[in-house]
């Protein structure tokens, strides 16, 4: 048993789930940015599926990345007018001015702008690849509220799945809940580009604020905007283990 960890030891890791690892980006992301030829290692050109160590010099636009660091969840209440975006010219305030923490963390699983709540930020490239890869069907939960009264008809819909014509899909069935005139709690195992808001549209209504309260076994309680705190303990296992990491 030994002498096979020393030689996976000696092989290193995938290149993608070295960078990963790092706090930089999920693995398919770094797969583009390999494929993009970003990512150079030991000075030559990277190539799709090699192997790394700590021991070599490993570059992503010219800049070295470090060994792989210890895994850290965060949970943030993001706020509205917030960009989950590092970088963006158009973007009165990015995610990367609202959040701050000793080490770089990325979000998993974005909310848009005018979208406030749980956004979970980590450095583990593999959580962020298990919580946003839709197929694995993780529930998120949402409080919604519309500028006009929700029929339930329109509430019915939303449970059976709703056809969104620019998308070309229909989402997949859902729990909903009435909680007055104008507000519903829904919990979602996809996660379509503004979805919700989509969803509002096609019954003819519109979203007036949109808060994510939950994801997976992580929930926002009551926190505030622009509060964080770091998973531990049972709540922290019960993540990894519904992720199945």
């Amino acid at each position: 048993m030994k002498d096979k960890k020393e030689n996976r030891d000696k092989e290193g890791m995938r290149l993608n789930q070295y960078i990963a690892s790092c706090g930089i980006c999920s693995r398919r992301e770094a797969d583009r940015m390999i494929e993009a030829g970003r990512v150079r290692v030991d000075g030559s050109a990277a190539s799709q599926g090699m192997r790394v160590t700590d021991s070599q010099e490993i570059t992503l636009d010219g800049k070295r990345l470090g060994g792989a660091r210890s895994k850290v969840v965060v949970a943030y209440y993001k706020p509205v007018g917030v960009t989950c975006t590092a970088r963006d010219p158009h973007a009165g305030r990015t995610l990367a001015e609202a959040f701050s923490f000793p080490v770089r963390l990325t979000y998993a699983g974005r909310l848009d702008r005018d979208s406030e709540g749980l956004l979970l930020m980590t450095n583990d490239g593999d959580l962020i690849d298990a919580v946003m890869r839709g197929s694995n069907g993780h529930e998120k939960e949402y409080i919604v509220r519309v500028r006009s009264r929700i029929a339930d008809a329109d509430l019915e819909h939303f449970r059976k799945g709703v056809y969104l014509k620019d998308l070309g899909v229909t989402t997949r069935p859902c729990r909903v809940e009435r909680l007055g005139d104008h507000t519903f709690s829904i919990t979602l195992t996809q996660g379509l580009n503004r979805q919700i808001r989509r969803m509002c549209k096609a019954v003819g209504n519109e979203v007036r604020r949109l808060k994510r309260i939950r994801i997976m076994n992580v929930e926002l309680k009551n926190m505030k905007p622009g509060e964080q705190r770091i998973l531990k303990g049972e709540e922290l296992r019960e993540l990894y283990e519904l992720a199945g990491r």
